[in-house]
């Protein structure tokens, strides 16, 4: 009698069942993947092909600087240093761009000029130090930071110093900071509006004068022009074109200021009809009307002589003119 043989071991209904499941649920998990991969891929600014290269950049890059340390710390020949630096060059660490941030009166060609002085090198053998102190070398520089932005950019940023005043020489003029550092030669219609310092050694004097002038902030944008005398006084030029001498002294000049500003704000000196105000004497001020024609000192200012060669007096106590 032929037996009918029974197949053991088969797929119960509820494996099939349970196969089927997980299969969906690796289906889903991929379509998920997929479109996660999809969306990150679709908000990223590069392209696949741009991806590949930075991350081939990135394993080369790691390559070179592990490379290079090995070197360092082996303490290799030159010769094998300079196989790193063409590893470098090979995987493009070479300075291709600089990126120069923060100026506004500084010539930028003249940093280009400073940081491209190394392109030939790769960027892991820079010397950033190198380039800053050489950047601290240009006159309107006050601080500046070199970094490497790999694979190929140098990057610096600028401290501009600040133009404070203008220093007119014999022969030309200078804008100065606060410190008097020279920081460049301009022209004469650039001086308009700033101001103009004049005298041996005034271009040292800025500090000084800036401090004296915070005695008397209210005349500070009223001054046209400063002029050191024999290395120990100011002669202050309005822009009204009027001329006050001041005393010798950091305190006394200081003070006969105040009482020049407390006078003006009394009797609207500044703009009136005298020319020029003496205040060397201490306790009055001489004023020179324009019709006298008495010597002057430095050709600016009239010695206080006898009664009816002086300019006319005036005693800070008595603001009102007193005529001689």
């Amino acid at each position: 009698m032929s037996g009918t043989k029974i197949k053991r071991g088969g797929k119960s209904v509820r494996r099939s069942a349970s196969a089927q499941g997980k299969a969906r649920q690796v289906r889903a998990a991929k379509a998920r993947t997929g479109s996660a991969i999809d969306t990150v891929m679709a908000i990223q600014p590069f392209n696949e092909r741009q991806l590949h290269r930075i991350f081939l950049a990135m394993i080369l890059g790691g390559a070179v600087v592990l490379a290079w340390m090995a070197a360092s710390f082996a303490g290799v020949s030159a010769m094998a240093q300079d196989q790193v630096a063409h590893l470098a060059h090979q995987a493009g660490f070479e300075l291709h761009n600089v990126n120069v941030r923060g100026t506004k009166h500084l010539n930028e060609l003249k940093v280009y000029q400073i940081a491209l002085a190394d392109r030939d090198r790769a960027m892991p053998f820079i010397d950033v130090e190198a380039v800053r102190g050489r950047l601290m070398g240009l006159s309107w520089v006050e601080d500046a930071r070199v970094s490497r932005q790999l694979p190929d950019t140098l990057v610096i940023d600028i401290v501009e110093r600040k133009p404070v005043a203008v220093l007119s020489k014999p022969d030309k003029f200078v804008l100065i900071d606060a410190t008097g550092r020279e920081l460049e030669v301009v022209s004469e219609d650039r001086t308009k509006g700033k101001l103009v310092m004049s005298g041996p050694g005034a271009g040292q004097q800025v500090a000084a004068l800036s401090g004296l002038l915070d005695a008397a902030p209210a005349l500070r944008p009223q001054l046209k022009s400063a002029e050191w005398i024999g290395n120990r006084r100011w002669n202050l030029t309005f822009k009204t074109g009027q001329l006050l001498a001041l005393p010798e002294g950091k305190d006394e000049s200081a003070k006969a200021l105040v009482t020049f500003a407390q006078l003006d704000g009394r009797n609207r000196l500044l703009g009136g009809k005298a020319v020029a105000f003496d205040m060397r004497a201490g306790d009055r001020i001489y004023i020179r009307m324009p019709e006298r024609t008495d010597a002057v000192e430095s050709a600016h200012i009239a010695p206080t002589v006898t009664a009816s060669a002086a300019p006319t007096p005036m005693s800070p106590k008595q603001p009102k003119k007193e005529q001689n």
